[in-house]
């Protein structure tokens, strides 16, 4: 019997649609910054290889959804990919954007000038580009009103990838130095942290895969039912956290040392991370209880 071949078309036209354009420009954005870093040396320490990844990881995932997409082999790829591309888009904003942030606050006052100075300032430049490039992307493919798309694409979905980001951040900030062992109350704020990141990852998780199927109930009902309990375990953090950290009376410091510097190169002091987590305990509390109030109402979507 002849053997038949699987032919597999190329959509080239992919690449001359607006979201094509923009992931071109995000892959040679993150391109650039990278390489620029890297040939030049202009980083050290955990923190320039943060930066680092999550350039290359970018730039890496970008060209492999170039090439799934012009390839035409979506439909034979292990996720969904109505979920994946503006799943990986959002984490993607946010991993450029703290980049962005991160690495000029703290490479571009360790003292050095000239060629050293402009490379890292020219960097800076084309990270905030590609996380531009990425924010047009999402804004491109997200989820409209009566259109039928894949949960990730909806608001809800989104704020799942920022909910666990801020958590990643929350997580770094009280392990460095480790700032919940000194009271029970802080040891539940780490719980709350952990409960909500990990029940936000495997939503996430089994969107991309496809497997919401497998909860013993409908899939709306666990969101807003989970929205709820993320909005009172956060709701409960935000009230702890500061009490147990700045007040005196349970063994807080409500004072805050100079601001830290080390061979003129910014560095957060123990404080200031305090400080930090308690903001971003806020901030991922208003976004649980947007994520709350977009799930109740999440009626014109079709979820997969």
């Amino acid at each position: 019997m002849p053997v038949q071949k699987r032919t597999v078309a190329v959509n080239a036209h992919i690449l001359k649609s607006p979201v094509g354009i923009v992931r071109i420009l995000a892959a040679i954005f993150t391109c650039v910054t990278f390489s620029l870093v890297a040939h030049h040396r202009v980083y050290h320490g955990r923190t320039g290889d943060l930066c680092m990844f999550s350039w290359c990881f970018c730039f890496a995932v970008t060209i492999v959804i170039l090439i799934v997409e012009v390839s035409g082999v979506q439909n034979r790829m292990p996720v969904s990919w109505k979920n994946f591309p503006i799943t990986f888009a959002m984490f993607a904003v946010l991993m450029c954007l703290s980049a962005s942030v991160i690495y000029p606050l703290y490479f571009l006052g360790d003292g050095n000038y000239g060629n050293q100075r402009t490379i890292k300032i020219v960097a800076t430049v084309f990270s905030c580009l590609a996380t531009l490039a990425y924010i047009i992307e999402v804004c491109f493919t997200r989820a409209h009103p009566g259109e039928v798309t894949g949960y990730m694409a909806t608001v809800p979905g989104l704020l799942k990838v920022i909910e666990s980001y801020i958590a990643c951040v929350i997580f770094v900030f009280i392990s460095d130095p480790v700032s919940y062992d000194r009271h029970d109350a802080l040891k539940w704020c780490l719980s709350v942290y952990c409960i909500c990141f990990i029940i936000s990852i495997l939503v996430v998780i089994m969107c991309v895969g496809e497997c919401t199927s497998w909860l013993p109930c409908a899939f709306e009902k666990f969101l807003s039912g989970y929205a709820l309990l993320a909005v009172l375990l956060y709701a409960s953090a935000l009230i702890v956290w500061p009490i147990f950290q700045f007040d005196s009376k349970h063994g807080g410091s409500p004072y805050r040392p100079g601001q830290c510097r080390h061979a003129g190169r910014y560095e957060l002091c123990d404080s200031d991370k305090l400080v930090a987590v308690a903001v971003l305990t806020a901030f991922n509390l208003l976004i649980y209880i947007v994520d709350l109030v977009h799930s109740a109402r999440l009626i014109f979507i079709t979820v997969y």
